[in-house]
């Protein structure tokens, strides 16, 4: 079934997308339903605010994105940059510009990825806006957090001698991307009936179409005592993030290339497409894994920390970015993350 949007208006369609949506969060005061929301927020608290802007073509392909998917993923990459900056993320704002080729039903299951996101992380949405666009999807999401007066991390404190930590593991985002766009090259003008095989490659597919924010890390961190240098999300690839804490803190860093968390299935993927797999974890991006620095006094306790890997430490300014590879060659670290406003090839 297809029901056109002009039949509901924007009006009509904000209801439908909002209806039975109600406040998690004390510091929501208003949400959904008129000119602006209310939000309020307790004295003793700063309050955090982050907006990402996804272009249908540039950040995402539907031919191979479910629309519940992109929604979920849509928020969560919001949620990541509070957590972040050692907060918690409260609200999120939802704005759309819809193409004609869009249904009703097409927006009812962006939104159910959207809710569900919120409904996971205890997120509240309180506002928005829809409008016509002639060049297909466009989301614009606005998430605002809070965090404790002192505790709120930002990429400029990273100081010599400190431990560089990564959550999770790297690369893999980046290989599921690489198979979902060799499956839509390889069934274009091939038999419609033939389904691409992902048998094996599950976790590559989950990391690319519905990552996680690290909120369990943020959690972790809290609990052991630990208060970051430094930190930020790994969404445009390890090197180039830290490249960005390097020199906004003005210091150096040594990486070493053993060190870096790497799931199987990104190594065997990387070695079907003939990819080097450290390149893949260093550049790839869109992993939303947490890249922060510890006081070299934490060294236990982070050692001891579940879900996060030590991969260096941090220098004098003057010795540059280092990766020290596998077999104790030192090569300078670049950054060839993904750059969005890097114009395409001929």
């Amino acid at each position: 079934m297809r029901t056109e949007i002009a039949t509901l208006g924007e009006f009509g369609l904000i209801h439908r997308l909002t209806e039975g949506v109600h406040p998690q969060n004390a510091s929501t005061r208003y949400g959904v339903g008129d000119d602006a929301a209310v939000l309020s927020y307790p004295a003793g608290k700063e309050v955090l605010v982050t907006t990402d802007l996804l272009l249908e073509g540039v950040h995402f392909d539907l031919t191979y994105v479910p629309l519940k998917h992109l929604g979920y993923k849509s928020a969560v990459v919001n949620f990541s940059d509070i957590y972040a900056m050692n907060g918690t993320p409260k609200q999120i704002t939802v704005s759309l510009g819809i193409s004609k080729r869009f249904s009703i039903e097409d927006m009812d299951a962006l939104y159910a990825g959207i809710r569900l996101a919120c409904e996971t992380y205890g997120v509240d949405i309180v506002g928005g806006d829809t409008t016509s666009s002639y060049t297909g999807l466009t989301i614009s999401i606005t998430c605002i957090g809070e965090g404790e007066p002192g505790k709120v991390v930002y990429r400029k404190g990273a100081k010599e001698t400190d431990l560089i930590c990564v959550s999770g593991d790297l690369g893999a985002a980046y290989m599921g991307l690489q198979l979902l766009e060799r499956e839509k090259a390889a069934l274009q003008g091939a038999d419609k009936e033939i389904q691409p095989d992902f048998g094996g490659k599950e976790y590559l597919l989950e990391r690319q179409l519905k990552p996680e924010a690290r909120k369990d890390i943020i959690e972790k961190l809290a609990q052991a005592g630990i208060q970051p240098t430094a930190m930020m999300d790994i969404s445009d690839g390890l090197s180039s993030e830290l490249m960005h804490i390097c020199r906004q803190s003005n210091v150096g860093c040594r990486v070493y290339e053993e060190h870096i968390p790497i799931d199987y299935q990104t190594a065997v993927m990387a070695e079907e497409f003939n990819m080097n797999v450290t390149t893949c974890a260093l550049n790839g991006g869109e992993d939303y894994e947490l890249l922060f620095t510890v006081p070299i006094g934490d060294h236990e306790r982070i050692a001891a920390m579940e879900g996060v890997k030590l991969i260096g430490h941090i220098t004098k300014p003057e010795l540059g970015y280092a990766l020290i590879t596998r077999d104790g060659q030192e090569f300078e670290l670049k950054a060839q993350g993904w750059n969005p406003l890097q114009e395409k090839a001929e």
